[in-house]
């Protein structure tokens, strides 16, 4: 990749791990499902009136819609609320890389490799250490939310593979048209007209950035700017790089929020950070080892 490329791509990390603590100033004072389906508002209008509807099935679009802006980033909001940090908000939710590789091996009948299991072993200690973690960053609750997020993410990534948009950025305006209903109307059934009636006082500046970061830099600028880098490399050099989002996001709640970073936190940390490494990128690493090794003549 050009070093202009690799600092694009390394800018678009630092936006969606730094996303996770924008999305907690929001939740200071907007409702969570409210502060979601307003994001998604934004990202499909206008730009639905200026793109061209993709060529896709209506249930892949809709789907989309549901799956990622409902069941992901609505369910990753009140997760967030719910006690979890933004730091470990970020780390959990790349849970998402594995089950998609399940949910890859389920549906397209994809065989896991011996790596990806280790992988997986590796950073469920990870996860499980998390939960030992007493600072007041972590609620099991929290932490459950924010992996029906990582499901939900799995699940979007399989129907994405299976919709195969041409033009990836139109097929996430589109499929954003169907989320902010549904997210208003679970608002309403769950808080009643509360949220609705403290709006207007609760939009401050604070929370008018977050949702316009949210949903321009974060969703639609990072989503457009990652695409376009897989169609010009190969996806084995651009997808290692998204790993930089959960230290990002690590290193943003602890400048903004001053989360602390026990021993027992960078540990599991480490242990997901490193089972997505070898999960993912174990086997590649491996025979580019063995590749190295010199020859020995007999």
């Amino acid at each position: 990749m050009k070093k202009q490329h690799i600092l694009l791509a390394v800018a678009v990390t630092a936006i969606w791990g730094l996303n996770f603590s924008i999305i907690k100033i929001g939740l200071k004072s907007v409702d969570p499902l409210i502060l979601a389906g307003i994001r998604f508002a934004l990202c499909a209008l206008p730009a639905v009136f200026f793109l061209k509807r993709p060529q896709v099935p209506w249930r892949h679009t809709i789907g989309y819609g549901l799956v990622f802006g409902v069941g992901l980033w609505g369910v990753v909001n009140l997760g967030i609320e719910a006690g979890v940090s933004s730091g470990i908000a970020s780390l959990v939710l790349q849970f998402s890389a594995f089950l998609t590789i399940v949910l890859g091996a389920v549906v397209f009948r994809e065989s896991l490799s011996r790596y990806q299991y280790l992988g997986i072993g590796v950073a469920l200690v990870g996860l499980f250490s998390i939960t030992f973690v007493t600072d007041g960053t972590v609620t099991l609750f929290g932490v459950a939310l924010v992996l029906f997020g990582a499901v939900s993410w799995s699940v979007a990534n399989v129907i994405l593979k299976k919709a195969k948009p041409k033009d990836t950025l139109a097929f996430l305006v589109w499929s954003s048209l169907f989320a902010p209903i549904p997210l208003f109307l679970l608002d309403l059934v769950v808080n009643g007209t509360k949220g609705y009636v403290e709006l207007p006082e609760q939009l401050g500046w604070s929370a008018i950035l977050s949702i316009l970061f949210q949903a321009y830099p974060n969703t639609l600028l990072g989503y457009a700017v990652w695409n376009w880098l897989l169609r010009e490399y190969p996806v084995s050099t651009v997808a290692p790089l998204s790993l930089l989002v959960p230290v990002f996001g690590v290193l943003g709640s602890v400048l903004i929020f001053n989360e602390p970073l026990p021993a027992l936190k960078l540990v599991a940390g480490a242990l997901i950070v490193a089972g997505l490494v070898i999960g993912l990128y174990g086997k590649r690493l491996a025979e580019s080892g063995v590749a190295r090794l010199p020859s020995v003549s007999r």
